[in-house]
């Protein structure tokens, strides 16, 4: 009896011992509203207010409340078009850079409620909430520190004026993702009919972090964009290109909105101290508000395809703006080139080649971090090398010989961005040879390269700060070339 007590024992401390547990997280790490931003992707920017109607960029702030008018405002239209276009969500500019608000704000007289658009009784906001649940999309707003309207602005004052305009778009649209702050600051304005110029510093005027943490207090779920987050940055540019080494790092500690960054917001930290992954902010047209003669220079379904190799494909998010124009509808053209980019997309991922084949690699943690698991359809199981394995690789056997020519990678962001560099090899006339290399992974990067036809594809982390741990690899052999 105690010799089978004893043998028990022994067997139970084995399999404790032998129980391999997961790599610790490496360095910064998302938080749970950053991992479902992520999982965005690519949704809509909807850039409409007074400039609509007055054919400008940037209003002054002196704009008639009568200016605005649509004919034929239909959250509903914008609403499908993204769904239908594939998109996640819609971010509205609740209040541009000439203060006039899409809602019947209680704290100014510059906004819908007296604006002849259904008698001064209207809310863009709630009818974009309305259509938003309907058609399962989240909802985003953009609300402008600067406001060349407000006579408060550049004085103390005008702290209290913005959070009370905050508070109310927080407090009465439903569950927010996104809460977008611009880092135009301070210019000459209509001021209330001051007419005149007002600088800030734009380092110290919002109190930014007493600012945020309404966000945090009243939206916990939303995520803050700035030109230096606290939750996603910009991107640097508004070309649409994200860079090609791209870290979710940044120290941002000494960064802010509308400070000189640019320069840095593509690439990130590579040992930054936050998770703040970029936002790719570009317009459908050349503009970001609707103008008519723009209306033949939409882009094309082709160069969104672009567009979106050099955003999602960069391990940012895409937002792409698609204006109303004056009936407060999406024009048709816009629309036309979502949808044909929504059917070009689909052909160039229309059949993973690598879901289920059989994985090898050249290092293992364990069974539960199998190479298998970077195949199998689900993004929250991994491969992960040993804890001294910061090189190496693993080959997905096609079974046959094959086209490919595309290729997605996703790290397990959970436990860190990892991988500083990469390589993709094809198994053809009887040699490895080498299709592409890259630097960073991060949540998401697609690859194209050449057609080849070939029986196997092995993936090399040649360079990680840590364990190299990946949750998901796609193949594809997209039409064309």
């Amino acid at each position: 009896m105690k010799k089978n007590l004893f043998l028990l024992i022994l067997f139970l401390l084995f399999l404790s011992c032998s129980e391999v547990k997961p790599p610790e997280p490496f360095g910064a790490v998302p938080s749970e509203r950053q991992l479902a931003w992520h999982e965005m992707e690519y949704y809509m920017f909807v850039h409409f207010t007074v400039n609509t109607f007055t054919d400008k960029e940037w209003g002054y702030g002196d704009e008639k409340e009568s200016v605005f008018n649509p004919s034929e405002l239909d959250c509903r239209q914008w609403a499908k078009a993204a769904s239908d276009a594939g998109m996640k969500g819609i971010i509205i500019t609740a209040k541009h850079h000439d203060g006039f608000c899409l809602w019947p704000s209680g704290f100014t007289e510059h906004s819908v409620k007296n604006s002849p658009w259904k008698n001064g009784e209207g809310d863009v906001l709630k009818e974009l909430r309305q259509a938003c649940d309907e058609y399962g999309l989240k909802m985003g707003v953009y609300l402008s520190p600067w406001d060349r309207n407000s006579s408060f602005y550049g004085t103390p004052e005008y702290l209290t004026y913005y959070r009370n305009q905050l508070k109310e778009l927080l407090m009465n649209y439903g569950e927010i993702f996104e809460v977008w702050f611009d880092g135009a600051n301070g210019g000459d304005g209509f001021y209330g009919g001051a007419n005149e110029t007002r600088k800030i510093d734009n380092r110290t005027y919002y109190d930014w972090p007493n600012t945020h943490q309404i966000v945090r207090d009243l939206q916990p779920g939303a995520v803050m964009f700035s030109d230096a987050g606290p939750d996603v940055r910009w991107v640097g540019n508004e070309q649409g290109m994200g860079s090609p080494a791209n870290w979710c790092l940044l120290n941002k500690d000494e960064m802010y909105p509308g400070g000189d960054f640019a320069k840095i917001l593509g690439e990130g930290h590579e040992n930054g101290t936050y998770w703040v992954p970029a936002e790719v902010d570009v317009s459908i047209r050349p503009g970001w508000f609707w103008h008519e003669n723009q209306d033949s220079l939409v882009r094309t379904p082709e160069n969104l395809l672009e567009l979106y190799y050099s955003s999602v494909g960069r391990n940012s998010n895409l937002l792409l703006n698609v204006p109303p124009d004056k009936r407060g509808l999406l024009n048709e053209r816009d629309i036309q080139s979502l949808i044909a980019f929504r059917e070009l997309r689909e052909k160039e991922f229309t059949v993973d080649i690598a879901k289920g084949k059989r994985v090898t690699a050249s290092s293992v943690r364990g069974k539960d971090f199998t190479p298998m698991n970077v195949n199998d359809g689900d993004t929250e199981t991994y491969w992960s090398a040993k804890d001294n394995n910061t090189n190496a690789d693993f080959i997905i056997d096609l079974g046959e010989e094959t086209e490919v020519n595309r290729i997605l990678l996703q790290e397990y962001i959970r436990l860190g961005q990892r991988v500083h560099g990469f390589k993709v090899e094809a198994y053809t006339g009887g040699k490895w040879e080498q299709v592409i290399e890259g630097t960073t992974v991060g949540y998401k990067v697609i690859r194209r390269f050449p057609t080849v036809k070939t029986s196997a594809i092995k993936v090399i982390i040649s360079k990680s700060k840590a364990c190299p741990v990946i949750s998901n690899v796609e193949l594809f052999r997209a039409p064309g070339e």
